[in-house]
Order: structure tokens, then sequence, then C-alpha cells
């Protein structure tokens, strides 16, 4: 495990261990599997930065669900949002009477999970409910919960675990913060 990251811009240290991750992900999980036993959920996964968040709550989720996959593009420079959101890949499966349980990596400003509240409402779910590994409580702005939050951050970058700075760094095993 590297204490620090080095790019050419940028110094990251661990902010958050996989032990802890793997302790949030499993509190989630349990707290889902409470909420939706017997409901056959659908997680819709964000991509591409929730993709390994996906798959591990998935495991921890002791009913039976379906998974799908939306991707929408926000970022400009990479580090900041560019503040217009499009709709790069839509789900395939069918919304309308489920209950849809969406999962994001990280819930910023608030305007993506807002942008896919109003697209999914189209499709006629029976409710909707969103997960993220992380929430930037104090920059979020939605008039919506996020119904299960695995741990709520500061305003700082965050790479590793599925996050990216480039679309570099999302395989790493523990999230890291910058640290200029």
């Amino acid at each position: 495990m590297n204490k620090t990251i080095t790019t050419d811009h940028h110094r990251f240290k661990i902010m958050i261990s996989k032990e802890d991750i793997g302790k949030a992900v499993r509190r989630l999980g349990k707290k889902i599997t409470k909420d939706y036993k017997n409901k056959n959920p659908i997680l819709v996964g964000i991509l591409n930065g929730s993709f390994l968040f996906v798959a591990d709550l998935v495991r921890e989720i002791n009913t039976e669900c379906e998974i799908d996959f939306l991707k929408i593009g926000s970022y400009g420079d990479h580090m900041h949002s560019s503040g217009s959101i499009r709709l790069d890949k839509d789900v395939s499966a069918k919304l309308a009477g489920r209950h849809v349980i969406v999962v994001e990596d990280i819930v910023d400003s608030g305007l993506s999970i807002t942008f896919i509240k109003k697209h999914i409402e189209k499709m006629k779910p029976a409710s909707i409910r969103f997960v993220t590994l992380l929430l930037k409580k104090e920059k979020a702005k939605t008039d919506f919960p996020v119904h299960y939050v695995g741990f709520d951050i500061g305003n700082d970058f965050v790479i590793g675990y599925g996050l990216d700075y480039a679309q570099r760094f999302r395989h790493l095993k523990d999230i890291y913060v910058t640290h200029d």
C-alpha cells in the first residue's frame, strides 16, 4: 500500500483505507438488504466511477436484485465540473414499477444526481433512492436525500476505488485525497 501518490501536478495521501471502505460497504449492504427484502430492486450504477463500488456492494446485499448501468459526462478539466451534464449511456432495463437504487461513487455538487433523478423519474419507477460511497455534504445541493452514505467528506479532490484523475488511479484499493 502506497501512503502517497505523486502525479505531475498533485500529491495524494491515503484518506480512507481499503479496510474502512470494506466496512462501509458491508454496512450499506446490510441496510439495503433490510430495506428491500423481497422487493427485487434494480441497482443502477453510474459509470465509470461506481463500477468497483457496485461490484462490492451487490455482493453484500442478501436479497435478490438486478444491476444495470447509466453513464453521464460532466467533468471539464478533470478536477472541476463543467456544470453541464450529458447522458452518454442509458439503462437497458425497464424501470417502470421497479424499486431503483442509484449507486454513485461520490456526490459532489449534486448536479449529477439531480440530472439522474429527473431522467429516471420519466421512466415511472415505483421508488428511487440513492447510495453513495462519498458525500461532500457541505457542497452537495439537492432537494432530496441521499439515503445511504458510506462517508461524509470535505470539499477535497479524491482518487482511488473507482474515482479518477484524468482517467487514472481508478485501480487503487484505498481512497486518496489531494495533499499539495
